[in-house]
């Protein structure tokens, strides 16, 4: 198909795309809130999703392709057709160029949409003249099961095109047959250049994941880094410190809560964990069989959430894998706590020790029991300190504000009038 011509792009208008429309974790939540954010300065915001009962409403709707839930129960007939979509999706193709030709944005922002959108799309957008924009939440382009982690810890042995490893280590989910389907989509993507080719501008959240596409072999001036950005103003800081200390988030393998259970253990110190996740028993019984002072508060959200977070001591970050930007860091600042983080993949840049919190090594027991006595023993006066600290911070960088201006900088690049 023919570019659309470029007198009839319409100016500020945005088509943002991710797999779901609802808050299902921090990819979609950057994805809903900057959507939020253009409508609040004046743009035509046209989100392209995947139906799911849990969507939220958007006359935008009967544009979204089915539904597909990654590793769900179907049929062996609709189980070979998801296969096919999943690699890529005519449908998405389909649908999302009716949108393009009816409504005509003036750019694609897009987020996650392997495994169900698929990057099909980006072919079709760049030959419709829509200039796209990819924000990277994870490292999917590099790594096939897009963690760089698998069963013995962090992991690169993709580098240099070996994708066969995620096979070869059962990446998907410990499956065999998943991690097979996921070699194929990446191999198929990789030699019909639908990042490479197609993508105009790569946003990072992170400047280690920046550093680690470089490594990959990834050109530089393809990539922008765009810090996330949180908004404070329903968010009220704490004015008193409590004793326990507080970890909010999926309770899964690479979160590193096994090292955090046992460091408790080894600081006599009350953890609270907010969360779910496929990890919550064996964390429970490892919890019960250190002796640590561990609560399980299971899913908590708002100001529920909130609450919790401003009566801890501090928030804990002990990820054992390449986090990108972790949102729990700026929340935690901007309801006023320190954070204590694993030095690893981009944590390190949001945590300033001494100042805003402290770092261990990643997987340390020890190191981490250390870091949560010491700051146990602060004063409480330093401990606040250091809060505060982190939400002035966020106040200085990592407003809804820059996070535009810094995106609106990135399509000016591109030829778009912001």
């Amino acid at each position: 198909m023919s570019a659309l011509p470029s007198s009839a792009i319409a100016v500020r208008s945005l088509l943002s795309i991710n797999n779901y429309h609802y808050r299902r974790g921090g990819a979609e939540a950057v994805f809903l809130d900057q959507n939020a954010l253009f409508e609040q300065r004046g743009w035509k915001v046209m989100p392209f999703a995947m139906r799911h009962e849990r969507n939220l409403d958007t006359p935008w709707s009967h544009y979204f392709v089915d539904e597909i839930e990654f590793g769900g129960q179907y049929s062996a007939g609709r189980q070979l057709v998801n296969a096919a979509k999943i690699i890529w999706s005519t449908e998405a193709r389909r649908r999302i160029e009716s949108l393009v030709r009816e409504h005509r944005p003036s750019i694609a922002h897009a987020h996650n949409v392997y495994h169900h959108i698929s990057p099909a799309i980006f072919g079709k957008l760049h030959s419709l003249g829509v200039p796209v924009v990819l924000t990277l939440h994870d490292l999917k382009i590099a790594c096939p099961a897009y963690k760089m982690l698998t069963h013995d810890g962090v992991c690169e042995r993709c580098r240099g095109g070996a994708l066969w490893n995620v096979a070869v280590h059962r990446c998907m989910k410990d499956s065999l047959a998943l991690s097979a389907l996921i070699l194929l989509e990446s191999t198929a993507h990789r030699v019909l250049g639908c990042y490479r080719n197609h993508v105009t501008r790569f946003v990072v959240p992170s400047r280690f994941y920046l550093e680690k596409f470089v490594e990959w072999g990834w050109p530089r001036e393809r990539f922008m880094h765009v810090p996330n950005f949180v908004d404070t103003s329903a968010l009220e800081p704490g004015r008193d410190t409590g004793e326990s200390f507080v970890y909010f988030g999926r309770l899964a393998p690479e979160k590193g809560l096994g090292t955090l259970i046992r460091a408790a253990a080894t600081a006599r110190v009350r953890i609270r964990v907010v969360g779910t996740g496929p990890d919550e028993t064996e964390l429970r019984k490892l919890a019960q069989a250190q002796g640590a002072d561990i609560e399980f508060l299971g899913y908590r959200s708002g100001s529920e959430l909130h609450a919790i977070v401003r009566g801890a001591r501090a928030v804990v970050l002990p990820s054992e894998w390449y986090e990108n930007a972790p949102m729990t860091v700026l929340e935690a600042y901007a309801l006023g706590r320190a954070v204590i983080g694993a030095n690893i993949g981009g944590i390190p840049e949001l945590v300033r020790p001494g100042e805003t919190g402290s770092v261990f090594p990643s997987g340390d027991v020890d190191a981490l029991a250390a870091e949560l006595d010491a700051m146990r023993r602060r004063p409480d006066s330093q401990v606040l300190d250091m809060g505060r600290a982190g939400r002035d911070w966020v106040l200085r960088d990592f407003t809804p504000a820059a996070y535009a201006d810094r995106l609106l900088g990135v399509y000016r690049e591109l030829g778009v009038a912001a």
